[in-house]
């Protein structure tokens, strides 16, 4: 089952869509850099509504004063806790084991679908 999300144009790189499904709480659909992710929009942390975080880059550190960015936009966090994912795979930075549930996006033409199963 799939569900049209809108058109290319409308999700512009850097944006999102929290699509609303029947009561629940949607799953958020994000354009990163011309590749596009979906996410369930509750943090298996505690609950929170994680489509509606920030997008940033992956911070590392190999020692002191040192720090570099990589993969902008690519990890989400949480607004209540900040507990942050990787969109792509869904995978917890904290806790390899905690996953958010991820959905497949596919374009057609201009099209944006979202495949629920």
């Amino acid at each position: 089952m799939r569900r049209h999300v809108g058109k290319v144009q409308d999700l512009p790189s850097g944006s999102r869509k929290i699509v609303p499904l029947g009561g629940r709480s949607g799953i958020g659909v994000f354009n990163v850099n011309g590749k596009f992710h979906a996410v369930k929009n509750v943090c298996p942390h505690q609950g929170g509504p994680l489509c509606q975080g920030r997008l940033r880059p992956h911070v590392r550190s190999s020692g002191p004063y040192h720090v570099t960015w990589e993969r902008e936009g690519e990890i989400l966090k949480c607004p209540w806790h900040n507990w942050e994912f990787e969109l792509k795979t869904g995978r917890a930075l904290y806790d390899p084991r905690l996953r958010v549930r991820t959905y497949r996006v596919t374009v057609e033409g201009d099209d944006v679908y979202l495949h629920l199963a």
